[in-house]
């Protein structure tokens, strides 16, 4: 379906205001939105929403009246996009992905498998966590060193998205693996993924929104639990990850940005965990606890 990019300019303060009005506000439409740096001398900054033919004028009336809000008067502009689907398209540019053994691939380079690879398949389309990311390839490595030394039995993948991890956990240690969401949309892509690497029997996909669900409490303790999360959520959940992990159990955390590793490491240490170790990649880090 062909979009338009409704989109305007502003000094980085207000795009920034701007921004956190918009994205509560369309949050349940799920529309993309973007904030960039145009230039950085004259600090401007842009905000996009990328609309479906047929709501343009809607979507722009909504966010017109929120700029009033705000106090904000700018003029906002329209890019009619091309019918393409760029999601498929970026991801198919994009190379596979190794990390230790793990080979992360789409469909179209199937052909560069090797012999030895444990090889995971994301269809192009799905776009919630492909391997690409320093985070989630980051995790990769370290679970494959973690399943080796420790031999896991019962693992939680905590906010799997596309489910790289949760199949990865899966083909290694050959356990069963619950994978969460707090988003359905995620859990759909996770059990695609799932059923197309094979795994359906190990891995169960459940929608999730915190520790509440009554799912946690029929698997735990589990002797692993990966959280390729934020920063900000994995500190929140501290307490309550001290309560699903098994004595002697491993917590491989990240989604975390460098600058971010010694408030995370606190927050669990204040928990009861011990950290093992940390490895940094693209910016990120991810870190090794132990209860």
């Amino acid at each position: 379906m062909t979009q338009t990019r409704l989109h305007f300019t502003t000094r980085k303060a207000d795009a920034e205001r701007a921004y956190a009005a918009l994205e509560p506000a369309f949050e349940d439409d799920g529309l993309p939105l973007a904030i960039v740096e145009i230039d950085e001398e004259r600090d401007i900054h842009e905000v996009s929403l990328y609309v479906d033919a047929g709501e343009v004028d809607a979507v722009e009336g909504r966010i017109k009246a929120i700029l009033a809000d705000l106090s904000l008067s700018v003029p906002i502009e329209r890019e009619v996009l091309p019918d393409v689907d760029w999601v498929t398209r970026s991801l198919e540019g994009l190379k596979p992905v190794r990390a230790g053994r793990f080979f992360v691939h789409g469909a179209h380079d199937r052909d560069q498998r090797q012999d030895g690879d444990i090889a995971i398949e994301i269809e192009a389309g799905l776009a919630f966590g492909t391997g690409h990311h320093g985070t989630t390839a980051g995790c990769l490595e370290m679970l494959e060193n973690v399943v080796a030394a420790e031999q896991p039995k019962n693992a939680l993948d905590l906010g799997t998205g596309s489910a790289v991890l949760a199949i990865a956990l899966a083909r290694i240690a050959d356990i069963p693996v619950l994978a969460t969401d707090i988003d359905p949309v995620a859990v759909e892509v996770a059990a695609a993924n799932v059923a197309l690497n094979g795994v359906s029997e190990r891995v169960e996909t459940v929608t999730a929104t915190g520790f509440d669900h009554p799912v946690f409490a029929e698997r735990r303790p589990f002797d692993l639990v990966v959280a390729n999360i934020l920063a900000g959520p994995l500190i929140e959940i501290a307490p309550d990850m001290a309560k699903h992990v098994k004595k002697d159990g491993s917590l491989i955390l990240s989604g975390i940005l460098d600058r971010q590793e010694q408030a995370v490491v606190a927050a669990y240490l204040a928990a009861g965990f011990r950290h093992i170790r940390t490895t940094h990649l693209d910016g990120w880090v991810t870190i090794h606890l132990k209860r």
